[in-house]
């Protein structure tokens, strides 16, 4: 057996799960895409009532709720009440792993009304946005205007919230970084109902620089000010097919963007956006696209591809297309492009309708799509839900660079998941080492994508089902997950912490950097007041006691355990 090759495995015995997981789409189909398209238009009407608000309104209406959330702090016994957390419902998330943590007694505060553009600053190129404001929603105002935050995350319904706590990525990020590194201004409700506003220079810098990646253990985001650019009508997007083993099909995701002669700033040089799909060992297709003009789009002779029409071919498997009749290139109109994942998951809405992808529906039905996670979370159980912890896979891993290949070969070998979505970005030097931190030293060995400043990463989203439970065989799916998470330790990578993790405290911690957010966790109060990063990510029910353990040790700890 090669070093490729997936290890042998025995025949799985079907049980009831597996055959309810074969006809589920018939619940998506009558029960949750009709739901699904109802709110989307009650979503919808509600973005609208809020653009026409003034701007003053709207500032009344945030500075109203941020009363409410300070006084609704200061009604909690500490005493009597459980830690603090978003009376937001768990299934409403749209990060597969389980909240678990809300099981535990909490103290609820509701942050439903935070969903407002409270300011679009042309001059200062700042958009001021409460944290449920989506991504749909946001770019609906910017676009029409020339203007896009600097990472739009591709699915509508993420929020500026979770992708500030949490983590999001775009085509973008090779020149951005991740969405928290756009963001210029935090506004947080700390512990003690003190209202502040934190930014890399003022004196909540160590809390600014805390904030990304901490699931909201920190305080209360009421707001958040985030950069904007100038962008054009039009995406001219290029797909390009690149064949041979997957350490050549790694190479070339890196020369689509990575000039070899490390001028990584030459805008001439480097694209707009970039993505790589790679659709089995062999085959992959690299896209770059620019931003133009609407003149230069609609030239004579030139291909739109208007995306957004719901009886369109899903856009992975229109890129596909690329393998077989070579490179090409198509004008996507810009707001069409930044959402191109949306309507099909990028490619789970094919495990979800396996049908789904065909002419017949997509021209029947496809205007209903996508089915929103949050019902297909709250009408899977129990029984579902841990059946898809063990039999599918989504999980996304934060690479270096210069160790694509060798993470490539480890999930082809360990997994068996195609589709692979390949998006690079950047982590940057920080002036304190944040959880996320690149290699120490990388400035000194420069490496392909790399600068002086900021290393780059790529992020390798594995989603779908494996190899293994397509064929019937057995599969184990936790412990294949402890050796993804073993393997990124190894490798200095990190996982994002939407996805459902197996690590223990300790390792978390060997993955993550402590130091920065204890501290802040204790100079701001939080520690007794809000769960901890871990206990919120961890896999299971939190029990109180576990939760009330593990504060108080962190209260009698002077300082985070470090390995």
């Amino acid at each position: 057996m090669s070093d490729l090759e997936a290890p042998l495995r025995p025949k799985r015995k079907k049980i009831w799960v597996d055959y309810f997981v074969q006809f589920r789409w018939i619940i998506v189909i009558f029960v949750v895409l009709p739901i699904s398209c109802t709110m989307y238009f009650l979503t919808w009407l509600g973005d609208v009532k809020s653009e026409r608000k003034s701007f003053k309104q709207r500032q009344k209406e945030h500075d109203e709720n941020v009363k409410k959330v300070v006084n609704r702090l200061k009604q909690r016994n500490p005493s009597k009440d459980g830690l603090v957390c978003t009376a937001r419902k768990p299934w409403i998330a749209v990060g597969m792993r389980n909240v678990d943590y809300k099981r535990a007694r909490h103290f609820e505060v509701d942050l439903s009304e935070f969903r407002n553009i409270l300011d679009i600053d042309k001059d200062r190129m700042i958009a001021r946005v409460e944290p449920l404001v989506n991504m749909g929603q946001i770019t609906r105002v910017t676009v029409p205007m020339n203007l896009s935050l600097a990472v739009v995350a591709e699915l509508d319904d993420l929020t500026v919230g979770g992708l500030i706590n949490g983590y999001g990525i775009e085509g973008s990020s090779h020149i951005y970084g991740l969405f928290s590194d756009t963001v210029v201004a935090y506004e947080i409700v700390l512990a003690d109902g003190r209202l502040v506003r934190a930014t890399k220079d003022n004196e909540f810098a160590d809390l600014f620089y805390a904030i990304p990646w901490s699931q909201g253990t920190l305080g209360l985001l009421v707001a958040a000010e985030i950069k904007l650019i100038h962008v054009k009508e039009y995406m001219k997007l290029t797909y390009k097919p690149v064949i041979g083993n997957l350490q050549e099909l790694a190479q070339g995701y890196l020369d689509s963007f990575a000039p070899r002669d490390l001028d990584q700033d030459n805008p001439e040089k480097v694209p707009d956006f970039v993505e790589t799909m790679i659709y089995n060992p062999t085959d992959a297709v690299c896209m770059t696209g620019r931003y133009v003009s609407k003149e230069e789009a609609k030239k004579k002779g030139n291909k739109i591809n208007r995306q957004r029409f719901w009886f369109k071919p899903w856009f992975y498997q229109h890129a596909q297309t690329a393998i077989k009749k070579g490179e090409f290139v198509e004008y996507i109109p810009t707001r069409d492009y930044y959402h191109r994942h949306t309507r099909c998951l990028y490619w789970e809405g094919k495990l979800i309708l396996p049908f789904g992808d065909q002419f017949w529906f997509r021209w029947i039905f496809g205007w209903l799509m996508p089915p929103k996670v949050s019902l297909l979370k709250a009408t899977q159980g129990e029984a579902i839900r841990n059946y898809y912890h063990e039999m599918h896979v989504i999980q996304d891993m934060l690479v270096p660079l210069y160790k694509v290949g060798d993470a490539l070969e480890w999930v082809h070998r360990e997994m068996e998941v195609y589709p692979i979505w390949l998006c690079p970005h950047r982590i940057f030097k920080t002036p304190v080492k944040t959880m996320i931190y690149p290699e120490p030293g990388f400035e000194h060995q420069r490496r392909q994508g790399d600068t002086e400043y900021a290393q780059m990463y790529t992020d390798i989203g594995v989603y779908y089902a494996p190899g293994p439970v397509l064929r019937g065989e057995e599969y184990d799916g936790s412990e294949a997950v402890r050796r993804l998470e073993s393997w990124m330790i190894e490798n200095h990578g990190f996982q994002p912490q939407y996805a459902v993790s197996e690590l223990n405290e300790k390792d978390f911690w060997r993955m993550f950097d402590a130091s920065l957010y204890e501290d802040c966790r204790r100079k701001y109060g939080a520690v007794g007041t809000f769960m901890s990063v871990y206990y919120k990510c961890k896999k299971g029910k939190k029990t109180e006691k576990e939760v009330q353990e593990a504060e108080q040790a962190h209260l009698e700890t002077p300082d985070a355990e470090q390995d």
